[in-house]
Formats: C-alpha cells, sequence, structure tokens
C-alpha cells in the first residue's frame, strides 16, 4: 500500500485528499497542511515510487505501469481508511491522476482542485518528450527531469518550485523514473477522452498566469464544463501551491466549504 499520513479534525466530517505531481511527495503541500487541517480531515499520500512509497520486492519486476494502474493505489487507500467519499486537490500529473479516478469512481470525488492542471500537450512539450525518451535509459534521469522541470517552470520566480521537485525527485530509482516516463506516453489518449465530455463535479482549476505550457488549454476547456470554473494567480508558474500558497489555500478552502454547503 501507498505511504500515507492523516491528520484528523474532530468538527468535520470532510476528507481533503492531497496527490502530488510525478516526481514529487506528499512533502510539496507543507505549505497547506497548517491551514487545511483546522477545517478538513487531510490524506496526505506518496505515489508509487515516490516519497516513503518506494518500490517493493514484488515491484521489481512490475513494469505495466498504467494511469488505471496507479489511480487504483490511491482507491485503496481510501478503501483502508473507510473514507466513502473525500474531495480531492492535485498539482500537475496529480491533477491527471485525479481526474482518471473521478471518471472511474465518480461516487467517491465531492469535488476536484486541479492545480497546474495538464489538459493538452502543446507541440514543444511533445518534442521533448520524445527527445526525453530516446535517452531516458542512457543518461542519469534527475538530467531529464531538471530539464522538464525547466522547461515547465523557466521563470527565477519559479525556482523554489523547480529545487523542491528536482530535490523530491532524486530519492527515486533510475528503473522507476523511466516506468513512470513510459506511463506517459499513455496520456495524450487519456488526455483526449478527458476532453471529450463534461464531468457533472465541482471543479476549481487552479493556474499560474506564467504556466505557459498548460494554461492556454485549461481556459478553453473550462468553457466546455458546466461545473467547472478557472483562478488565474497572476505572477505565478506551474506549481500554484508552493509559490503563491496564501492565494491557493484561501481560494481551494473557501471552495471546499462551499461546496460541502451546497453553493
Amino acid at each position: 500500500m501507498l505511504n500515507y499520513v492523516t491528520y484528523l479534525n474532530q468538527e468535520s466530517d470532510s476528507w481533503v485528499t492531497f496527490v502530488h505531481g510525478a516526481g514529487g511527495s506528499s512533502s510539496i503541500w507543507f505549505k497547506q497542511l497548517r491551514e487545511f487541517k483546522k477545517h478538513f480531515n487531510i490524506l496526505l499520500l506518496d505515489l508509487r515510487g515516490h516519497g516513503g512509497s518506494q518500490p517493493g520486492l514484488k515491484d521489481a519486476f512490475d513494469d505495466k505501469y498504467t494511469f488505471d494502474y496507479i489511480t487504483e493505489d490511491i482507491l485503496e487507500v481510501l478503501d483502508y481508511l473507510k473514507i466513502q467519499k473525500s474531495h480531492f486537490i492535485g498539482i500537475s500529473l496529480g491533477t491527471v491522476l485525479i481526474r482518471n479516478l473521478a471518471e472511474k469512481y465518480p461516487g467517491r470525488v465531492e469535488s476536484m482542485v486541479l492545480g497546474g492542471a495538464i489538459i493538452r500537450l502543446d507541440m514543444r512539450f511533445r518534442i521533448l518528450m520524445g527527445f526525453g525518451g530516446l535517452f531516458k535509459s542512457l543518461v542519469p534521469y534527475i538530467w531529464l527531469y531538471k530539464l522538464f522541470t525547466f522547461a515547465i517552470m523557466p521563470d527565477g520566480n519559479h525556482k523554489e518550485s523547480r529545487l523542491l521537485f528536482v530535490r523530491e525527485a532524486k530519492r527515486m530509482y533510475q528503473k522507476e523514473f523511466v516506468r513512470w516516463y513510459k506511463m506517459g506516453s499513455q496520456i495524450n489518449r487519456l488526455l483526449r477522452f478527458f476532453r471529450a465530455g463534461d464531468i457533472n463535479i465541482p471543479t476549481l482549476y487552479v493556474m499560474g498566469g506564467e504556466d505557459y505550457l498548460f494554461l492556454p488549454s485549461v481556459k478553453k476547456m473550462v468553457q466546455k464544463q458546466s461545473q467547472s470554473s478557472l483562478l488565474t494567480i497572476e505572477h505565478c508558474g506551474h506549481v500554484v501551491n508552493v509559490e503563491q500558497p496564501q492565494l491557493f489555500n484561501r481560494f481551494v478552502i473557501d471552495f471546499v466549504a462551499d461546496v460541502d454547503r451546497g453553493e
């Protein structure tokens, strides 16, 4: 089972589950924890091969990573803790996993907050993915990871986010990185499926105004979804919860509380 930690709030029945992105860990939510646990029950988890969820012996020969496979990991924790329904907050690739969970098990998802959401891969990113695919087994994975983080978060004010994700990614093994990279080849088909239809779950997209690769497609997506809204934080890049935590916390807590009240 994935490594996880919970924080219980005796005055709330609501759960909020945080899902980090590829290469990160639950530690990226350190600027959220203090405020959110005042209002909700909190579940932090480390995705397979990340943080405290290091691969075990049975994983050593398992290369069949898929988005459904990783999504089931999250569901296993929810079932173990008997959490029937939760609000989900994700960043970057974590938003894809949350959306996949909502497609497969909509009854388990109270609402979605998708920060730095990935809706479509533009041509620049696809070229970068192709370049990485050629060299993923030939060079130290951290070199490729640094290249990707710089492409996604290029500005000087994105430096804290870049360093945070690179620091956490260094805890991964080369083989684990390759597994996740191969899984990334499935993402276009999955994103096309997501874009094809509406999902009737309250959704807040939180995007940085400087999230150059992903913001344009999110703006188009929100116009097609009946229960979606977009918060754009200016002077902010891809990892909105790290770069602008006060704004992120205030708006997201209000959004989740409004959903709980049925507003």
